[in-house]
């Protein structure tokens, strides 16, 4: 499989720990003795026991995950600002699941997370991802879970064997929600204003009217509308639930400033809402 436009930022760049001493001159408070650097810049201060885990470390040993498990994937990565990453492994699925129109193909995901400055919780979970607009859907409570030991001198990353966590996902999640796919797909949206302003009022996700004063649609409101409008377009097919959602997904993604545990929770929101219609 070769999925083409996958973002591929730069995510093994310098980092390391040094003491804040070394770099001010100046002498800190407890617990706030060293410094990580990623790239040449300061994004952290921490305690002299913390393990820093660089993405050298947590990345490769994610795709070896992978490679002992006998599955072939595509790999897209994202750096933010030298600061939090994210690798995700978008698997080649015998069993690739298509919704109706045939266009859309929907394949199981795995994504890792790490970060230098302690936004990210350094994690693994698994997703699904949309080939016909790149989207990462994280509606799965699917976590790979490992063991992170930090010490003075060193830290120790104990991961799982992923073939049975995999089997797993397979067997009871990735079937499960891409048949809730396709329920969303089955429903027509009728009025789409309606629909995203039902659907904001809910989540907060953003204000659907433009101010207090003014009940017209905001900018990104309007942006939304659009978006579920050429999103049925591309697929040839009438604004649906499905397309409504992966409308809310790509804003959440592309044009919203969170971090990447923010998009994954918010996406979960978003997702149960809009399925609370079907």
């Amino acid at each position: 499989m070769y999925l083409n436009h996958l973002q591929q930022d730069e995510i093994f760049i310098p980092s390391e720990i040094k003491s804040f001493e070394s770099i001010t001159g100046i002498q800190s408070r407890r617990g706030l003795e060293n410094v990580i650097v990623s790239n040449g810049k300061i994004v952290n201060v921490v305690s002299k026991s913390y393990g820093h885990i660089p993405n050298e470390l947590f990345f490769h040993k994610a795709e070896q995950l992978l490679v002992d498990a006998n599955l072939k994937y595509s790999k897209r990565t994202i750096n933010r600002n030298d600061r939090s990453f994210v690798v995700d492994f978008i698997i080649d699925n015998d069993n690739l699941f298509k919704l109706k129109n045939k266009q859309d193909h929907i394949l199981p995901m795995l994504r890792f997370k790490n970060s230098y400055d302690g936004s990210e919780k350094t994690s693994g979970h698994f997703g699904f991802y949309r080939k016909v607009c790149s989207n990462g859907l994280h509606v799965s409570q699917a976590k790979i879970a490992f063991s992170i030991r930090h010490t003075k001198n060193s830290t120790d990353l104990i991961m799982p064997n992923l073939n049975r966590l995999f089997d797993k996902f397979l067997d009871n999640e990735y079937y499960g929600v891409t048949q809730k796919f396709k329920e969303l797909e089955a429903i027509e949206i009728i009025d789409t204003m309606a629909f995203v302003k039902d659907i904001l009022d809910k989540t907060k996700l953003f204000r659907f009217e433009c101010s207090d004063h003014n009940d017209e649609p905001s900018k990104k409101s309007r942006e939304l509308i659009e978006l579920i409008e050429n999103e049925s377009s591309s697929i040839e097919a009438r604004p649906s639930l499905w397309t409504g959602y992966n409308a809310f997904n790509w804003m959440l993604h592309n044009n919203l400033k969170k971090g990447f545990a923010q998009q994954e929770k918010l996406d979960k929101v978003l997702f149960d809402e809009i399925y609370e219609i079907v």
